[in-house]
């Protein structure tokens, strides 16, 4: 590798090489921009995406145990340390039972609560679209009144105008039309 001499003749950096000045991050939210601009510095390269760390799972217990501790007296002084170390196990795994037994149980009323939320949501969706569809039959029924309403309107328009050769029958025509309609605006 070749080094660079600056103008002054004093040895420089390595030539086709920058160095980038050392940063010493004093916060953790300035530790956290270091890392991203260095990321950012190469789009290219792929990020470390960590694995999300796995449950601890205690060991099975053994399905045969050879050394059976007796309660008889006289055991050993490190007979004590052996009981306590099984005990301690044993404890372990039974509060991590427990703890995916409690677990099972929240995400079984977890989803027992999704499912009675999507049951309602169905109702009251099924009660507003029964509603919406009567009145959107309303709506044609009183349509179809108002359609029928002004045909017949137009037969009586026909009829009258028939009907002016003849004056005296008009005059009682109006009598029993009433004045207005009903359901017109």
């Amino acid at each position: 590798m070749a080094v660079a001499k600056e103008k002054d003749g004093r040895p420089g950096k390595p030539a086709g090489k920058e160095s980038q000045p050392l940063i010493i991050a004093k916060t953790p939210a300035e530790e956290q921009r270091l890392k991203l601009e260095r990321l950012m510095r190469n789009p290219d390269k792929p990020a470390p995406v960590p694995e999300r760390p796995k449950d601890w799972n205690p060991r099975a217990p053994p399905e045969f145990v050879r050394d059976v501790m007796g309660s008889s007296a006289g055991a050993g002084s490190g007979e004590f340390h052996v009981y306590r170390h099984l005990r301690r196990r044993e404890y372990q795994r039974q509060d991590f039972l427990d703890r995916v037994t409690d677990k099972q149980k929240l995400d079984y009323d977890y989803l027992e609560k999704l499912k009675d939320n999507q049951k309602q949501a169905e109702e009251r969706t099924a009660k507003r679209k029964k509603k919406r569809d009567k009145l959107k039959q309303k709506k044609m029924m009183t349509k179809k009144a108002k359609v029928d309403s002004e045909a017949a309107e137009d037969n009586n328009d026909t009829a009258s105008s028939s009907d002016k050769e003849e004056p005296d029958h008009e005059a009682e025509d109006d009598a029993d039309v009433p004045s207005f309609v009903m359901g017109k605006r």
